[in-house]
């Protein structure tokens, strides 16, 4: 029973900021349609207009902000987990032949992504191998597709399903911030001027200002740099350690060129890039690579008859990464089954410091 009441606690106080982010946007709803529009705005065109344009604005940023919510966090596919044998093997082999195992089990999958020792990245907890761009969250107990981050805002791990949502929810977030913060500033000067009033209202209205403005100066940074982690086809985690190919830590890997990468979290269909529904044209699962956009373009140009410019990138050729038994006989004897650095002391997969660092996808 103890476990049982832990966990209900944890999920409630994992709701509160959700609820407080909540309660000030009701707040805020009441200080600028009733305390400002209503009862201070002298002019009944410019209450109109105001409010005309306050709701529709107000609606996109509650809605993306509800879809950010409520989207469940992507799952890993089926196919991914291991069967029960090859998990029984997983604990009864040494290094090598959990290599193995995990070998055989890739190489019909669409895997890119490997560890520092080349092997397909597995999960212990959830027994999976994990997809491209897939981190375990221990928040959520899970592995989740595309994982950004997990957000305690939301109450969710921001990943493939609802990454979209997100970046529209602080888009929408910081257009309401500067719009209520720019309506109200006359009021707020005029009632800062006048002194002190015992009229409630226009406490509201002070209040209303200082508080737009504040989250708007937090969400300016912070939409900015999901602006550029969109731009870039970065999650956060890759921003700080880049996604490993075959020929290596490539930060620049899945990127596309700006438009691409726009378009892979947007959709193609431009009518509905600024409205909170799903477009992704992936799947969460396998992701396009600058390898294969190159590939592709080359492809394109010996059709025509024509030989491809030279790239104006870094000069380095990452070739496609495919899952190869032979290519992964020649790695290394000893092998580093975590996602980041190496353990002090050898050992099997799921020995001590290992498995501690094996997991932790979430860091």
């Amino acid at each position: 029973m103890a476990p049982r009441a832990l966990t209900i606690c944890c999920d409630i106080v994992r709701w509160i900021p959700v609820v407080f982010i909540t309660a000030i946007i009701v707040w805020s709803y009441y200080a600028y349609v009733v305390q400002m529009c209503i009862f201070t705005v002298p002019s009944i065109a410019e209450k109109v207009i105001y409010l005309l344009i306050y709701h529709p604005i107000l609606v996109l940023f509650m809605w993306s902000y509800g879809k950010t919510i409520f989207t469940p966090c992507g799952a890993v596919p089926r196919q991914f987990y291991l069967s029960k044998s090859d998990v029984d093997r997983m604990s009864r082999e040494n290094e090598e032949g959990q290599k193995a195992v995990l070998i055989n089990a890739a190489k019909e999958l669409p895997v890119l992504n490997r560890t520092h020792s080349g092997s397909p990245r597995y999960c212990e907890k959830c027994r999976c191998i994990k997809p491209d761009r897939c981190h375990h969250c221990s928040v959520c107990g899970q592995c989740v597709l595309k994982m950004d981050h997990h957000c305690p805002w939301v109450n969710n791990c921001v990943g493939f399903s609802n990454y979209k949502y997100f970046v529209l929810f602080l888009g929408y977030g910081l257009l309401y911030c500067t719009y209520v913060s720019a309506t109200s500033l006359q009021y707020f000067i005029l009632f800062w001027k006048s002194g002190v009033s015992k009229d409630m209202g226009h406490f509201h209205i002070l209040f209303l200002f200082f508080v737009a403005v504040m989250f708007g100066i937090s969400l300016i940074s912070l939409f900015g740099y999901h602006c550029y982690l969109t731009a870039s086809n970065r999650s956060t985690l890759e921003s700080f350690r880049a996604p490993i190919f075959q020929s290596g830590p490539d930060k620049n890997g899945f990127s596309l060129g700006k438009f691409n990468n726009f378009t892979e979290v947007f959709g193609v269909d431009r009518k509905l890039w600024f409205i909170p529904v799903f477009t992704s044209e992936t799947d969460g699962v396998s992701f396009p690579t600058r390898n294969n956009l190159q590939a592709n373009s080359n492809n394109s140009y010996q059709t025509m008859g024509e030989t491809p410019a030279p790239s104006a990138g870094d000069g380095i050729t990452y070739p496609t990464r495919t899952i190869d038994l032979d290519s992964d006989g020649l790695l290394a004897d000893r092998q580093r089954w975590m996602e980041e650095g190496e353990s002090d002391g050898g050992g099997a997969l799921f020995s001590g410091s290992s498995q501690q660092h094996l997991i932790n996808d979430k860091e």
